[in-house]
């Protein structure tokens, strides 16, 4: 194959994983001179018109789809938990990844990751649950952990890898939990945060989606053992959004919104820690 060749298969692949993973991608559209038909197809955007941007997401997709080289190495570096130790590992997507990680450092709207605790922070901005059940058993199970705390759904509602059922996420959940449980792992399942709208991809109505899948995750923690600690109730407007106050961007809490959140974590993970395993 030759050069040429090469680089237009290379293009067509590109162009391929940009439309069937991330079809909100926003594409150069065709000019304002060029007729337009009834029958007219929408023009195929080529691996040219891609910004940098775009194209680091197709190739992290390409490579490393759920993202298991965030925490590879830090992961291998850590040592196994201390006989006493109640190590605990939260797993999530931006809401927990950001949680104690604003910058800059001196920011007035950073909050600490826990003071004083061990916990161990395993959020990856932008993940769903399939992405994170893939990663489980490597930045969870293999840690050792007393506890999990698991934060996830968001982004599935927002379709971030396309679109998906309450029921995958509810699957996904579950099977995590079963992960959890098969390893001694105690698990606390949280509510997802208030949203009344994403700003990356607007006018999905998540509110209703979000309470349907917190009243999934409430029961199925009641029905298994597990602890439930609900954000969402101290979090919420009327209509089921998150409270102003709480957020810059309606989705991801600001300092006070973690201000709430601490305490309520804490409690879950106290209720856990006493429970025997099942």
């Amino acid at each position: 194959m030759n050069r040429k060749k090469k680089f237009s298969y290379a293009s067509g692949c590109c162009v391929l994983v940009a439309i069937l993973l991330f079809p909100r991608l926003s594409f150069p559209q065709a000019s304002a001179s060029t007729p337009a038909t009834q029958n007219q197809k929408p023009a195929t955007p080529s691996a040219q018109q891609l910004t940098p941007g775009q194209m680091s997401q197709i190739e992290r997709a390409l490579n490393d789809w759920p993202f298991l080289a965030r925490y590879r190495e830090a992961d291998k570096e850590l040592p196994p938990p201390a006989p006493d130790e109640a190590r605990v590992v939260f797993m999530g997507d931006s809401i927990t990844e950001g949680w104690g990680r604003r910058e800059p450092a001196t920011s007035p709207d950073r909050t600490e990751f826990f003071p004083g605790k061990l916990y161990i922070n395993r959020g990856i901005s932008g993940q769903t649950t399939p992405q994170m059940l893939v990663r489980f058993r490597q930045d969870v199970v293999d840690l050792q952990p007393k506890v999990v705390v698991l934060l996830a759904g968001t982004n599935d509602i927002a379709e971030n890898t396309g679109k998906t059922t309450l029921r995958d996420i509810e699957n996904n959940i579950a099977s995590m939990s079963d992960l959890a449980r098969a390893n001694g792992i105690r698990l606390v399942l949280c509510s997802v945060l208030p949203a009344s709208d994403f700003p990356w991809h607007r006018g999905l109505e998540p509110a209703p989606k979000i309470r349907a899948l917190n009243a999934w995750i409430k029961e199925y923690a009641a029905k298994n053992g597990f602890v439930y600690v609900d954000y969402y109730s101290s979090m919420a407007t009327s209509d089921g959004a998150l409270k102003p106050e709480l957020s810059l961007d309606g989705v991801h809490p600001n300092k006070v919104g973690y201000e709430i959140m601490v305490p309520l974590a804490e409690a879950g993970i106290e209720e856990a820690l006493k429970k025997p395993l099942l």
